[in-house]
């Protein structure tokens, strides 16, 4: 062992015997965690799930657009409350990058996501025209070859040039 070894050996513990690993009242720019910042997480978290479970179970809300908008309303807030209380996501974190990282993630998610449903609902609209009630046959939705009559497929007629 060097005089080298023996001197950071010497330093690896202050005065009381903890190594400079341990915990110490200077947390820098990282938010102070305790066991009641934890409960009032969870008890938000508790009850931002039990609220949405009640509108749907006892039918408080009689439009289901209205129900999925509000229980959509309440995810989002549930999960600022995850990233506030149980991830310690603040603007002070990490001077402002973890927030801003967080931002452009939802950003991106909402323009993936967004644009998802619309290329899915025109897709549909153009793929399956008949079945929306649009100009087609009454409704009725044209096969390769066969035409709907009353339950039964007849193949279409061969036009001869």
């Amino acid at each position: 062992m060097s005089a080298h070894d023996t001197h950071d050996h010497a330093h690896a513990h202050d005065h009381n015997g903890h190594g400079h690993d341990d915990h110490h009242d200077d947390h820098g720019s990282h938010p102070h965690v305790s066991f009641k910042g934890y409960m009032v997480g969870f008890v938000l978290s508790v009850i931002l799930t039990a609220i949405p479970f009640w509108l749907v179970m006892h039918k408080v809300i009689s439009s289901t657009s209205a129900t999925a908008l509000v229980i959509l309303g309440i995810g989002a807030v549930q999960m600022v409350v995850h990233m506030i209380y149980f991830l310690h996501l603040t603007p002070s974190a990490e001077k402002g990058w973890t927030m801003l990282s967080t931002l452009f993630t939802i950003m991106m998610l909402v323009i993936v996501m967004s644009g998802s449903l619309w290329v899915m609902y025109h897709m549909n609209q153009n793929m399956m025209p008949g079945m929306h009630g649009g100009a087609g046959h009454g409704g009725q939705m044209e096969h390769a070859g066969q035409v709907g009559t009353g339950g039964q497929t007849a193949p279409l007629p061969q036009s001869t040039p």
